[in-house]
Formats: structure tokens, C-alpha cells, sequence
């Protein structure tokens, strides 16, 4: 059995607030780490039967990228959620809802 590691290194204010992230992976397909400026994990608990989340971002990340990464992050569950229960139905109304959402952010921004 082979076995994965995901790491993240979180650097913090004196007031606990991320200052930079960076990840890296065995299978990367790069050596070292990276940096990002947002990261949502959002881990089920098949004890407590609830879900545990960690939603980190950086003083660096942009509303804009934000908006996009939300809409990413809403699409690619919506493959994960369809790859997992074959419900293509809810996953369609996943992807409408995250297209009403970046419809919602193009109209704030005006256009």
C-alpha cells in the first residue's frame, strides 16, 4: 500500500492571523514548497458525523481571487460530489448554484 503526505506551514501575527501559507506534497510533481494565499480543507469525522473546516487566507489574497476560488472550489465539488455519489442531478444544482454565485459577483462589481 502506498502511502501520500500534504503538508502546510502556516506563518502567524501576534495576533494569530495568517501571514503566509505554503504546502507541499509527495506528489507534487515539484520538490520543496509553495506558496498560496488561500486554502479551504474541510475534513468529514465519521465519529462525530460532522465536518471540521480550516479556511486560512493571507493579507496577499484579493477579493477578485477570492471570488474566483470560491467558484472554483463550488465547481470542482460539485465533480467531486458526482465522481462520489454518481448523482449528477445534485451535482448539477451545485454548479447552477456557483454559477448564480459568480453572476451575483460580476453584477456587484459592475459587469
Amino acid at each position: 500500500m502506498a502511502k501520500r503526505e500534504i503538508k502546510f506551514s502556516v506563518e502567524l501575527d501576534e495576533q494569530s492571523n495568517p501571514q503566509s501559507i505554503e504546502w507541499e506534497a509527495t506528489d507534487a510533481g515539484f520538490d520543496g514548497s509553495q506558496p498560496c494565499a488561500s486554502m479551504m480543507i474541510n475534513l468529514w469525522d465519521p465519529a462525530a458525523r460532522n465536518t471540521m473546516n480550516i479556511h486560512l487566507w493571507t493579507p496577499g489574497m484579493l477579493v477578485n481571487d477570492m471570488n474566483a476560488h470560491y467558484f472554483q472550489s463550488l465547481m470542482a465539488m460539485a465533480d467531486s460530489y458526482q465522481n462520489a455519489t454518481r448523482n449528477s442531478e445534485l451535482a448539477g444544482m451545485i454548479r447552477e448554484f456557483a454559477k448564480s454565485f459568480l453572476d451575483k459577483v460580476r453584477e456587484k462589481q459592475g459587469g
